[in-house]
This record gives structure tokens, sequence and C-alpha cells, in this order.
């Protein structure tokens, strides 16, 4: 019965190894950045915005080398293609990174949300939306299929 249940839970995982790996690196960076941001907005008394910026460059880092190796498992060796790989990445991280700032401003400022709240609904979309990107631009043509 135990064997049954291993068997299928492996079957299950290799059959959607990386929507599942990038669900937990993801759920990892988004503890990490939450985790970041209460750091800097509350200890050091950052103001949102900032603590915001902060964290996303820290959990960035932690990111592209998670996707690279455990979600997206890339290929690339050579160092223009490393380049090429990390500046994509880094510029859609940009990008939904303004898009949270924004979202964040219009969340906390316009609408009076608790910023804790806030945090958590953009780190949401941002999520969604760094899969989509890496999934279609980034990491598209350098992954190893899972077999």
């Amino acid at each position: 019965m135990i064997k049954k249940l291993w068997d299928f839970g492996w079957g299950l995982y290799r059959k959607h190894e990386e929507g599942i790996n990038y669900l937990i690196f993801g759920f990892l960076a988004f503890v990490l950045n939450y985790i970041l941001y209460f750091i800097f907005a509350d200890a050091i008394a950052m103001h949102y915005m900032a603590a915001t910026g902060l964290s996303w460059v820290l959990t960035v880092v932690f990111a592209y080398w998670t996707n690279r190796t455990f979600v997206f498992k890339s290929q690339n060796k050579e160092k223009a293609s490393v380049l090429r790989e990390f500046i994509s990445f880094i510029g859609a991280r940009v990008a939904t990174e303004v898009l949270e700032l924004a979202l964040m401003y219009v969340m906390v400022d316009l609408c009076s949300v608790n910023d804790k709240i806030s945090k958590l609904v953009c780190q949401v979309l941002v999520i969604l939306a760094n899969y989509v990107l890496s999934k279609i631009w980034i990491f598209k043509d350098t992954t190893k299929k899972a077999g």
C-alpha cells in the first residue's frame, strides 16, 4: 500500500516536475521576500517602498539560481548564453517589480489597504507573472526536457 502511494506520488511529481518545483521555489522566494520586507519595514523602519525594493533585489538573486538550477534546469554553459539568460531574467523581474511597486502604491497610498495585505496580494500576482515570463521567454529554449 505504501509503495503504491509512493509510486503514485513520485509518478505525479515526475509528470508535473517543473510546475511543482516552481511552486516550491516560488513559495520559498515568497517567504524570503516577505521576511526580508518585514525586517526592512518593521525592524529597520524603512519606508515600505524602499523595503519592497531591497527585499526584491535579494530575492531575485535567490530566484535566478533556483529557477535556473531546479525548475527549468537550464543547460546553458557558455558565458555569453548564461549572461543573456541572466539579463533576460533580471529584465523580466524588473518589469514585475515595477508592477509590484505600482500596485503597492495604488493599494497602500490610494486605497488605504494595509501594507502587509497589499504585499501578499502583490506577491501572488508577481509569482504568476514571473512563471509565465520564465517559461515563455527566459528559459524557453535552454531547458532539458524532463523524461
